[in-house]
């Protein structure tokens, strides 16, 4: 999908939820405002305490939001698109819901996602299923199970399979790059690789 529909994008502006797919599994956007992520949260029946992470067309997109080193650039790099979800700083803290004063950002590498966060903005990237509950492989199916109109749903296959690897990035001074990582949940990355890349690139 190259274009988003305009009511799923006025949907998104006016704080609601969308259904959308991504290349592990359908995900849930909102923008990362209050009172969206009251409704995300409120859908998902989510605990206020278990963040949500970020989803972006372009790491540039994310430098609204939080620091971005050049580091970071070489990281993603290194693995395929969409395969990492790093934490950084943000400029000032946001919602604890996005991870207050850290933010965990994904590049997005399904094509509908990537139109998405192009035309709004980073919207949250959290799978499109109730808190406890399996999630689905479509995202049509995902978004009917949740309650959600046909127009707040974008709909597309999702090949699921293991989630993004989340990587924690902060500065060292112990460190030749200045950055140290730590792996926060492995996923289609392995731990291993991360850590061969380090080794490589320090």
């Amino acid at each position: 999908m190259g274009e988003i529909p305009t009511t799923a994008l006025e949907i998104l502006r006016a704080g609601g939820v969308v259904a959308y797919p991504t290349s592990t599994l359908p995900g849930l956007a909102t923008l990362p405002t209050s009172e969206a992520l009251d409704r995300l949260f409120a859908l998902k029946e989510r605990q206020a305490d278990q963040p949500v992470s970020l989803g972006v067309a372009s790491l540039e997109q994310a430098q609204a939001l939080v620091d971005v080193p050049e580091f970071a650039y070489r990281l993603l790099e290194g693995f395929e698109r969409g395969a990492l979800t790093l934490i950084l700083d943000a400029h000032t803290p946001l919602d604890t819901r996005l991870g207050g004063k850290r933010v965990a950002v994904r590049v997005f590498a399904h094509p509908t996602a990537i139109a998405l966060a192009a035309a709004v903005g980073p919207v949250t990237a959290t799978s499109a299923n109730v808190a406890g509950v399996a999630p689905l492989h479509e995202s049509q199916a995902a978004g009917i199970q949740l309650g959600l109109p046909d127009s707040a749903i974008l709909p597309g296959a999702c090949p699921g399979g293991l989630g993004s690897t989340l990587v924690s990035v902060e500065k060292s001074l112990q460190k030749p790059s200045g950055f140290s990582v730590s792996i926060m949940r492995e996923g289609v990355i392995p731990t291993n690789d991360v850590d061969a890349w380090m080794l490589k690139n320090h």
